[in-house]
């Protein structure tokens, strides 16, 4: 499957903040948003779907590049949410979804409480923001759902992934892209990420 990490000293820079326990909630959603602003810019490098039109400046006629179909938006509840308003201001002429899946750890399956998605989706392409992917179960069962729904491509936008994550999407999901900061070589046995970041979700609302 197809898999960049974006190697940038300012985006070092900003995830060694956002994995200090010392970072407040405030600060931790200010470089979350501001992470997945250029997570989106990276996913939109190579787009293809855009026109020529013609404007008037100031000065003169010329011919610009606009989009022609923007990407859906879809944050993967709740910590995706921490990374939607900003890939929304990044492209402002897209739409957004949303997609609430958790991993029971009783009945050992993904259970699915939520699902909301903008009317005409079918071969839309799909910008998926989770920040934290360590077993992939969520994501995994996040993208059959949009696949049932007849989407284009999709692009994962994560802050962090696990190696066990990156192989388990491969598997099941080839043609997805991840765009991702790094790529971790440990979980605990809570599932939680080595060296990680914490639980996005309870340091982005102030939750335990």
């Amino acid at each position: 499957m197809g898999i960049k990490v974006i190697e940038h000293p300012l985006l070092k820079h900003k995830l060694g903040y956002l994995r200090d326990k010392n970072t407040r909630s405030q600060e931790f959603r200010d470089l979350t948003r501001e992470i997945s602003k250029l997570l989106a810019y990276e996913a939109m490098r190579d787009w293809k779907d855009i026109e020529e039109v013609s404007i008037e400046t100031p000065l003169a006629k010329t011919r610009v590049q606009r989009i022609l179909q923007a990407p859906i938006a879809v944050a993967i509840l709740r910590a995706g949410n921490g990374m939607l308003d900003a890939v929304l201001d990044m492209i402002p002429i897209a739409s957004a979804g949303f997609i609430g899946i958790y991993r029971d750890k009783f009945i050992h399956n993904t259970v699915e409480y939520y699902f909301k998605l903008p009317k005409e989706v079918q071969g839309r392409e799909i910008l998926l923001c989770d920040p934290l992917i360590a077993t992939a179960d969520t994501m995994i069962a996040a993208i059959d759902r949009l696949k049932s729904y007849g989407v284009g491509k999709i692009r994962i936008l994560s802050i962090l992934i696990s190696e066990e994550a990156v192989q388990r999407l491969g598997h099941f999901h080839p043609d997805a892209i991840i765009h991702t900061l790094q790529i971790e070589k440990e979980m605990n046995e809570q599932g939680y990420l080595i060296p990680g970041l914490g639980d996005a979700g309870d340091r982005l609302y102030q939750t335990k």
